[in-house]
C-alpha cells in the first residue's frame, strides 16, 4: 500500500468515546492535520440524511468507524432493541455514504463478543458464526457482525478495500466508571479508589477470581487501527477481519491485586464464591495481526497506572463529582 497522505481528510466517528478519542490522539501523533470531528449534536449518525449530507460535503478520504452504543451486561440485556437498532443504523449509514462518496479506506471497529458463547479458545477470526452467541449481548453482537459482513461484501462487490478490527476488553483514559454500565476493569478501579478514600474499607468481590480475561490499553488499540489503515491492504485476510488484543491472560484475582497496588488501597478483599465467575476464559487469537508486524507496547500494570492518573485528573470529576 502507498504511503498515507497526512493532509488527507480523516473522519473519526465517535471521537469522544474511549476508542475514538484514542484514535484521534494516535492520528495527531502521526502527523495527520485534517481531522473531521463532529459531536452527536452536530451530526446524528442515526439520521441517514444527515450522514449523506456530511459525506457529500466533506468526502473524507479515511474513515474510522468507532461510534457505537456500548455498555456492560446489564445495559446490553436491558436495552436490547436500542443496542441492535442504533449500532445497525450507524454502520449502515456510514458505510454506504462512504462508498457513494469514494472513501479510500474505512476501518470498522467491532467487539470480541461477535464470537460464539462457547467459542474455542483462543478465538480465531474463522470462528465467526460457527455457533450460538451469548444471549445477554446477542443484539449488540448481531449488529457488529452485520458491520463485519458489510465490509466483507462491499469489498467483494464494489472493491472498496476496507477492513474490520475486533478488539479485546479495552481500558484507558476516558473510560466509563458508572457502576451500572461499566466493564470490569474500570468498575474495579473505581471501587478500589472509593474504598481507599473511605479509610481502606474492604472491597467486595464476586466469585472466586479464577476467571481469565484479556485486556488491551486503548492507545495500543489505536496504534493497531492506524497500522491496519496505513499498512494492510484488503485481501490480506480471508474476511478482511483482524483480532486486536494483548495475547495475554490475567485472572480476575490478579487483576484486582494489580488495581489494589496501583490505587494504594490497603484494605481487605472479600471474595464471595456464591456469586458467578462468568465465562472461565475469553482470549483472542491475535496471530494474524501479529504476523503482519504489529504488537502491543503497554503492559497491563503500566496501562492501569496511566488510566488511574487520568481518572484522578479528569474522570473522577466527571463520574464522582469530586475535583
Amino acid at each position: 500500500m502507498s504511503q498515507p497522505d497526512f493532509q488527507a481528510s480523516v473522519y473519526v466517528a465517535g471521537h469522544r468515546g474511549l476508542v475514538g478519542s484514542a484514535i484521534v490522539r494516535a492520528l495527531k501523533a502521526r502527523g495527520y492535520t485534517n481531522l473531521l470531528l463532529r459531536t452527536r449534536q452536530e451530526l446524528d449518525l442515526l439520521r441517514q440524511d444527515q450522514v449523506e449530507r456530511f459525506f457529500a460535503e466533506h468526502k473524507p478520504v479515511y474513515v474510522y468507524l468507532a461510534a457505537a452504543r456500548v455498555g456492560g451486561i446489564q445495559a446490553n440485556n436491558t436495552y436490547r432493541a436500542e443496542f441492535i437498532y442504533q449500532n445497525l443504523a450507524t454502520a449502515l449509514n456510514i458505510i454506504e455514504a462512504a462508498r457513494v462518496n469514494g472513501t479510500k479506506k474505512l476501518l470498522f471497529l467491532g467487539s470480541s463478543c461477535i464470537y460464539p458463547r462457547l467459542c474455542p479458545q483462543p478465538m480465531k477470526e474463522e470462528h465467526l458464526l460457527t455457533s450460538a452467541l451469548e444471549p445477554t449481548n446477542e443484539p449488540y453482537a448481531i449488529a457488529k457482525i452485520a458491520g463485519v459482513k458489510l465490509i466483507e461484501n462491499y469489498n467483494r462487490q464494489y472493491g472498496t478495500g476496507w477492513l474490520s478490527a475486533m478488539p479485546t476488553n479495552l481500558y484507558g483514559p476516558g473510560d466509563n466508571y458508572d457502576l451500572n454500565s461499566s466493564h470490569v476493569l474500570p468498575a474495579l478501579l473505581r471501587k478500589f479508589h472509593e474504598a481507599k478514600e473511605a479509610g481502606n474499607a474492604p472491597v467486595q468481590m464476586w466469585g472466586t477470581g479464577s476467571a481469565l480475561r484479556e485486556f488491551l490499553y486503548v492507545d495500543d488499540l489505536a496504534d493497531a487501527c492506524c497500522f491496519l489503515m496505513e499498512k494492510v491492504p484488503a485481501g490480506a485476510a480471508p474476511l478482511d477481519l483482524y483480532n486486536v488484543g494483548s495475547g495475554l491472560e490475567v485472572s480476575i484475582r490478579d487483576l484486582a491485586l494489580i488495581i489494589q497496588r496501583v490505587t494504594g488501597h490497603q484494605g481487605e478483599l472479600r471474595w464471595d464464591p456464591s456469586k458467578p465467575d462468568g465465562t472461565p476464559r475469553k482470549l483472542l487469537d491475535t496471530s494474524l495481526l501479529g504476523s503482519l508486524g504489529w504488537k502491543m507496547t503497554t503492559s497491563l500494570e503500566e496501562g492501569i497506572r496511566r488510566t488511574y492518573d487520568y481518572f484522578l485528573k479528569v474522570d473522577r470529576q466527571r463520574f464522582l463529582g469530586k475535583p
